[in-house]
């Protein structure tokens, strides 16, 4: 089935699978730190399939050796460049989790084994092809690029960055999803032109040290005063924040040393729907390349293939989403016909059990501009369109999303549509017909609905640009109505964050008292992860609201942010001493007893409420009717002895 797959058409990978299609020479070498799956997830299949539909040859280098240099000399010099991508995650994200522990596996690698790229991947590839190459164009795109391209914070360093573009020797920077721009720079550089002339292409970003040409611009704080000054880099990223909207978006320039400008373009135009059809009706092997499968196949694809992406951008606005500065706050839409055509794909593949896995994006029930100017002018530069709370020109409406999935489950061999990916659930009781809702709870939860209140207190909520609790609140009892009527047992899973800017102990013990009335004890719990090129990691470095130059609280000592954590599960007994201290840190030690209300049981050297057992004016807990009082030698002796007196209790 590998060597079918090979045959029909999997992009080469290798000098032996170029020479077979009888080129001698790439036009473009895509380096990619992900391995070769060429399916529209990912963002190395979209981009070459794109170049390849519009005549170009291109070869694909996936996880090359960094340390060698003949790893990238595959291809030999291609043509027109190189093109470059650390994959589909920021490479540090991929390698650690917030605590700086190394992740143990890597979704993205065959087998899921680690190591087969370097920290700061793009970085590190451009530089080896610059030292093997000498002047070959080098354009960085993807994930980790795009949230790069101007001077950022990185956590893993603790440092304030230059822009990727200078650090990596690249030429330009393809930000955003890229479609638009690629095809622009592979058609000036197939007309002749140099790499460095290329100053004129949304969605790009180019280096350069005479700006005099430079029209509509505005000029950034240089990086040497932001670097000295974090209250000014607060200011100067949120100018950059208002300026990710292709209509109203200004060319930005940002000074550096030696009379070098880092140039960024405004945004490429979004796609329309016709165009999005163009790009995932491309002829995708949907899987990854055999040499891949070979060594075990690749993780991430599982999660995917059987899942249909049917829109992009959001307008959500959460602080800690770096969505804004990458897809942009702009809907773009596939239609119908193309999500069937590919349903039908799926359908035929043999391994298709029915189940169509998801059918979304980066928020699911985002199918439509937020309003309908934004097609025409662009998003508000100076408020949102949920938060604080939905803005009146709002039109929250399912209908069309709808009309889409009931299409999708009338399929033949369709079993079940499930909804995955996020839903927006102030989005969802904005709209006035409540009938989205009901046939989302009939038809397509698969006994678990994900959704992201984040947290419950309304303080922090505002730092992280979230609606405020009462609107999770009634989504929830709505969300158990509606299952109750219609005979369901279904749950929300609700996905928490620990310790964003704003939070103190106080908040996070706020947020445990909720989950103990709610009587839910999550099992995973999100530290926030500041991550380049959002709101919230600004807030983070700073300690300044980009929003309103207000300071934030903010937790940065590990200790902190483990009891934090270690509050939402309180529950768990690893976490008992880091939720003690918390909570006598915070002056709650009324939490600590064994009346309902409390967290967790005060040690057996102690009586509720912190107070040492026999210490003057200590206050003596009554026994639980029918109990012996004794000392017990275990926990465990302890817990069977109420059991046992609940049980005769129960009898009687």
């Amino acid at each position: 089935m590998g060597e079918d797959r090979l045959s029909n058409g999997f992009l080469p990978i290798s000098e032996a699978e170029m020479k077979s299609r009888g080129w001698e020479q790439v036009d473009f070498v895509y380096v990619s730190g992900d391995a070769y799956v060429d399916h529209p997830s990912f963002g190395h299949a979209i981009i070459t399939r794109l170049l390849e539909a519009h005549g170009y040859r291109v070869g694909i280098i996936p996880q090359p050796d960094w340390k060698s240099a003949e790893s990238i000399t595959v291809f030999g010099r291609p043509r027109l460049g190189f093109l470059v991508s650390a994959g589909n995650m920021d490479s540090m994200v991929n390698h650690y989790y917030v605590s700086g522990r190394r992740r143990e596996s890597d979704a993205y690698t065959p087998g899921g084994r680690t190591g087969r790229r370097p920290d700061h991947a793009a970085v590190v590839y451009g530089n080896l092809i610059r030292r093997t190459y000498g002047d070959v164009p080098v354009i960085l795109g993807g994930i980790e690029a795009s949230l790069r391209r101007m001077a950022h914070y990185d956590y893993w360093s603790d440092s304030l960055k230059r822009s990727i573009l200078l650090d990596s020797q690249a030429d330009l920077i393809s930000y955003g999803m890229g479609e638009k721009s690629i095809l622009a720079i592979a058609e000036a550089l197939q007309s002749g032109l140099s790499v460095k002339d290329l100053c004129f292409i949304p969605g790009t970003v180019y280096k350069t040290k005479d700006i005099s040409s430079v029209h509509d611009s505005i000029q950034l704080l240089s990086y040497d005063e932001i670097k000295q000054d974090r209250r000014r880099y607060a200011e100067s990223f949120f100018i950059q924040y208002e300026n990710t909207d292709p209509f109203t978006g200004r060319t930005l320039i940002e000074p550096y040393g030696n009379g070098v400008y880092v140039v960024q373009n405004p945004p490429q135009p979004p796609l329309t729907t016709q165009e999005m059809d163009d790009i995932y009706d491309l002829p995708y092997m949907r899987a990854c390349h055999p040499f891949h499968e070979q060594e075990g196949g690749v993780p991430a694809i599982r999660e995917i293939r059987f899942s249909l992406t049917s829109n992009r951008g959001c307008f959500g606005g959460c602080n800690f989403c770096a969505l804004t500065f990458h897809q942009g706050r702009i809907i773009q839409t596939r239609s119908h016909a193309s999500l069937l055509r590919e349903a039908r794909l799926l359908i035929r593949d043999p391994e298709f059990k029915g189940y169509i896995h998801d059918v979304g994006g980066p928020t699911a029930n985002f199918r439509r501009p937020s309003c309908e100017k934004q097609m025409r002018l662009g998003v508000c530069k100076d408020r949102q369109c949920l938060f604080p709370r939905p803005c009146k020109n709002l039109k929250a409406d399912h209908r069309e999303y709808l009309t889409l999935l009931r299409s999708l489950r009338a399929l033949p061999g369709v079993k079940k549509v499930f909804i995955r990916s996020g839903i927006r659930f102030d989005y969802l009781m904005a709209d006035p017909d409540d009938t989205f809702f009901r046939e989302l709870v009939e038809h397509h939860v698969s006994g678990q609905l994900k959704v992201a209140p984040e947290h419950v207190s309304d303080a922090v909520l505002a730092r992280m640009g979230k609606p405020e609790n009462a609107v999770y609140t009634a989504f929830a009892a709505k969300f158990r109505k509606l299952n109750a009527r219609l005979g369901k047992k279904q749950y929300l899973v609700p996905y928490l964050m620990s310790s964003h800017p704003g939070s103190t102990l106080k908040d996070a013990i706020t947020l445990a008292e909720y989950l103990r009335d709610l009587g839910y004890m999550p099992q995973q719990v999100q530290d926030f992860y500041p991550t380049p090129s959002t709101l919230s990691t600004v807030m983070y470095y700073t300690g300044i609201d980009p929003r309103d130059g207000k300071s934030v609280y903010v937790c940065r000592n590990p200790h902190e942010k483990a009891m934090q954590r270690a509050l939402i599960q309180y529950r768990n007994p690893k976490n008992y001493e880091l939720v003690r201290e918390a909570l006598h840190r915070a002056g709650r030690m009324d939490l600590i007893g064994f009346d309902k209300n409390c967290l967790i049981r005060p040690r057996k050297t102690e009586h509720p409420k912190g107070q040492a057992a026999g210490a003057p004016g200590a206050a003596r807990k009554q026994p639980v009717a029918g109990t012996i009082q004794k000392n017990y030698k275990t926990t465990s002796q302890k817990k069977k002895t109420i059991r046992n007196v609940h049980k005769k209790k129960q009898t009687r």
